[in-house]
């Protein structure tokens, strides 16, 4: 009986704790979902076309990239390998994340996936390193209220975002790299993360400079990843395990 009181009681409130920590990502994401719709209406895109594209894609960095390159009129290859390049880091982020969810149902790790964004990524990690489960419900909780905001504001920014006469003169599009560069600082403590930060940012200038936009992104990422692995030391090994009789093999 008293679990039975317990339980919705605590679900509400892992959603809602969630929710909370969805709430300054929303704030950064803003201005980026605007500017994101103000520009694919200048491309030539419906509303319908623009909402539609936020509502299936779920990612703000590849939207631009796609918006931009459709404007081009490139193939369509070279649309997918260009976005697939910005996105490189969310195989990252899955397999980092995907197992400690392992333990979820195959749908709800499926829908988990869907919504693993930059913001939900870094504060799955910060959950992680409290000791603390991801549970679904808390998970839910930022995922939808970022998901949810990032629709309906993009959606504003293709309905009065031509309106804004230069989305780029008044810095709306840095709001996003500065709070992305807040969530990196947030993993600041962690074994070699300034060799790590210094390396990924250093090989995506250079990459930037010599090979383009979006590939940087892409080979920056590898480059500390790469520069991680290498210096990380090996975990000892695991104890034997004990025979049948309580020995050691």
């Amino acid at each position: 009986m008293a679990a039975e009181t317990i339980s919705p009681s605590r679900t509400t409130s892992q959603f809602w704790s969630g929710v909370r920590l969805a709430v300054p990502a929303t704030v950064a994401a803003g201005p980026f979902a605007i500017l994101y719709g103000a520009l694919a209406a200048k491309q030539g895109l419906s509303f319908f076309e623009i909402v539609l594209m936020s509502v299936t894609i779920f990612g703000g960095a590849s939207q631009m990239v796609g918006i931009e390159l459709f404007g081009q009129r490139l193939p369509g290859w070279i649309v997918v390998l260009s976005i697939f390049a910005v996105n490189f880091r969310h195989v990252l982020y899955s397999a980092a994340v995907g197992r400690r969810i392992a333990h979820w149902p195959a749908w709800q790790q499926a829908v988990g996936f869907f919504f693993l964004v930059d913001p939900v990524y870094a504060e799955s990690e910060r959950r992680i390193e409290a000791g603390e489960k991801i549970g679904f419900v808390w998970y839910m909780g930022i995922g939808l209220t970022i998901y949810v905001a990032w629709v309906v504001i993009s959606a504003v920014g293709a309905g009065f975002g031509a309106l804004i006469p230069d989305t780029h003169a008044i810095g709306l599009d840095f709001l996003l790299p500065i709070y992305f560069l807040g969530l990196v600082m947030g993993f600041r403590k962690r074994p070699l993360w300034l060799p790590v930060v210094i390396a990924s940012g250093v090989v995506a200038a250079i990459a930037y400079r010599y090979v383009g936009s979006p590939w940087h992104v892409s080979i920056g990422a590898a480059a500390g990843v790469a520069l991680a692995a290498a210096l990380a030391k090996p975990h000892p090994p695991a104890d034997p395990e004990p025979d049948e009789a309580g020995a050691a093999p």
